[in-house]
């Protein structure tokens, strides 16, 4: 038979008014005995209050925010009738107040005897509970406070501590992997120490159709989100004078056609950024993960951005400056194909070394692409369009090409940026010089 208990405030020690500053369950909870309740922060501690017994949550009597001092009702248990509660002795009283924050850390587990000659091994770390598990970290009040000071979320952190319990060099890692660009971010989360957007009920405002996000999005949404927060952007926007490439593009278009060739500007574009990454290595690379090296690669696949029914995707090609036109050509109808159909592998998508984005064929005049990590760089194609240039006496019509070249600015810097479009914008301009 279940019966309905108070839970008050034990006695913690000389402190008053003591601030709540975190609810470790919620209303309906089952806990067990000593599993922590809330959390509790004064001027000199943090420190967890226990429940006293096993039993279920039947009503959260305080709030964050609120100060509270002992004998205070903070909580409504059902316990089974006769239950024993913890010992007195067990809660802190005025004898024993409650530890310091610095005191409250367990003491760990002896390691295992390491062999000569063998570094010793890092416990593998628990992985973080899944979103809406309900379960709350595995982590001290002293740590806590930690994740907080530095706007760490606790249940993005896997623990290594004795059963899992997240310790201050796992927010450490955690930190330090964040800002590395080694931790993706889930789909829809918010980096350490952003606020979170606020949550609205638009139906109050009118009809609202709820539809959800696909696969695809999903997926490519948290891998941007992560490379936006991670990498530090810049954009350089130029122009390439494609008048005469274009000329030649139509001139072959028969020639290709009969091939079974759909001969567009993407193939010419290829070569002549393979070219440019060829006099640029720096942006054939990526940063090491300690940010510390750069890792040059001497292989050239590009990414190419396709637009699917499902979302956006990046299949690879793989050894642009090994390939002629036609071929790139031909291997682009058929990875496109294939993305459309929803049939790309996941070895499609991976090895490239540089992405270009080609929204032409829509419209538009200038965007800013977001870099796809772990490359450094990202090229952002618009549609052509006629304008009049100065050619030193006069104004000629010329078909002008927007780029847009987005950076990692750990690598790359400005004068770096704009030399990559000019040298780009020049072969471009003279598709003889791609013959050199």
């Amino acid at each position: 038979m279940a019966v309905q208990k108070e839970v008050r405030l034990p006695d913690i020690g000389d402190f008053k008014d003591v601030e709540v500053i975190e609810l470790l369950v919620s209303e309906g909870d089952e806990v067990a005995a000593e599993d922590s309740l809330l959390t509790l922060e004064s001027d000199k501690a943090t420190m967890e209050i226990p429940a006293p017994e096993a039993g279920r949550i039947v009503a959260l009597k305080v709030d964050v925010g609120d100060k509270i001092n002992v004998g205070d009702l903070i909580a409504l248990m059902e316990v089974e009738a006769g239950a024993e509660t913890a010992p007195a002795g067990d809660a802190p009283d005025a004898g024993h107040p409650a530890l310091p924050e610095a005191e409250l850390e367990p003491e760990p587990e002896s390691p295992p005897p390491v062999p000569a000659g063998e570094p010793p091994a890092r416990p593998a770390p628990v992985p973080p509970e899944p979103s809406g598990s309900g379960r709350k970290p595995h982590a001290s009040p002293s740590v806590r406070r930690f994740a907080r000071e530095l706007g760490v979320d606790l249940s993005l952190v896997g623990g290594t501590g004795l059963k899992g319990r997240i310790t201050r060099d796992d927010v450490r890692r955690f930190v330090k992997s964040t800002l590395a660009g080694g931790v993706q971010a889930a789909p829809g989360a918010v980096a350490p120490g952003l606020p979170q957007a606020p949550r609205i009920d638009f139906s109050q405002f009118g009809e609202i159709e709820v539809r959800p996000l696909g696969r695809i999005k999903k997926r490519s949404g948290a891998h941007l989100h992560g490379a936006w927060l991670a990498v530090p952007h810049v954009t350089q926007f130029d122009e390439a004078d494609i008048t005469e490439l274009e000329a030649f593009r139509k001139q072959q278009k028969e020639s290709a056609a009969k091939q079974d060739l759909r001969l567009t500007l993407m193939p010419f574009l290829m070569k002549a950024v393979a070219q440019a990454l060829r006099e640029m290595p720096e942006f054939n690379a990526s940063l090491s993960p300690d940010g510390e090296n750069l890792i040059l690669k001497q292989y050239l696949n590009l990414g190419v951005a396709v637009d699917t029914p499902n979302g956006l995707v990046v299949p690879v090609v793989r050894e642009v400056d090994r390939k002629s036109v036609l071929e790139l050509a031909r291997e682009l109808m058929e990875i496109s194909q294939k993305a459309r159909d929803g049939k790309l592998a996941p070895g499609d998508m991976q090895g490239g070394c540089f992405t270009i984005s080609s929204l032409g064929g829509i419209g538009g005049t200038q965007f800013t692409p977001i870099v796809n990590a772990p490359e450094v760089a990202i090229l952002g194609v618009s549609r052509s369009a006629m304008k009049p240039v100065w050619n030193g006496s006069e104004f000629v019509p010329r078909l002008m090409l927007p780029l847009a070249l987005s950076y990692d600015h750990r690598v790359i810097d400005g004068a770096q940026g704009v030399r990559f479009t000019t040298c780009l914008s020049g072969l471009l301009s003279d598709i003889r010089r791609l013959l050199l």
